[in-house]
């Protein structure tokens, strides 16, 4: 985490964080920036501010040349996220794109390549992004809203996504490298 990051993240912020948000954020970043993979469950009050906080990592994540995906249950839900999120970050380089099932089939490939290729950034969806047609360059943060609705399948069919990505081949090499 550079000072050029913190700006990054400073800048997107529609509001001054909470101190609880901001201790949120701290144990994430340290979690994201520690040896094993992150499994983190935030908690909070219907408008406590856990979406600007997922979004906060999310730009770390992607300061950092990795993508991040957001999966929320409803598509209705990843739409409203979507939009958010993209208004937050409209004064950023930032891609962000939403994958939903009643895409239209060309829309969804036009996603799923750029998705590949790595032009996006940020990802909002539902099952769909863990279709086996999504792959990603380098998924580095995966974001699950409501994830009680969600099965444990479901859940590890989207870190699985980032274990294929570029992330995944760098965390085999690295333990390669240690054993």
């Amino acid at each position: 985490i550079t000072d050029r990051v913190r700006e990054a993240v400073r800048r997107i912020l529609p509001f001054t964080p909470t101190d609880a948000q901001k201790r949120a954020i701290k144990e994430i970043v340290a979690d994201m920036t520690g040896e094993e993979p992150m499994n983190r469950l935030l908690q909070g009050d219907v408008g406590s501010g856990k979406t600007i906080v997922a979004v906060q990592a999310m730009v770390i994540s992607v300061e950092n040349l990795y993508q991040a995906a957001l999966m929320a249950p409803t598509e209705i839900l990843a739409e409203q996220h979507a939009r958010n999120i993209k208004r937050w970050l409209a004064d950023t380089r930032y891609r962000v794109e939403l994958l939903i099932g009643s895409m239209k089939a060309k829309e969804k490939r036009e996603v799923h390549e750029a998705l590949k290729s790595g032009d996006i950034d940020i990802i909002v969806g539902t099952h769909a992004l863990i279709q086996e047609a999504v792959e990603f360059k380098n998924l580095g943060l995966a974001v699950i809203d409501e994830q009680h609705r969600f099965g444990v399948q479901q859940r590890l069919a989207l870190r699985d996504r980032a274990l294929r990505s570029g992330l995944g081949r760098a965390l085999a090499q690295r333990w390669r490298r240690t054993c």
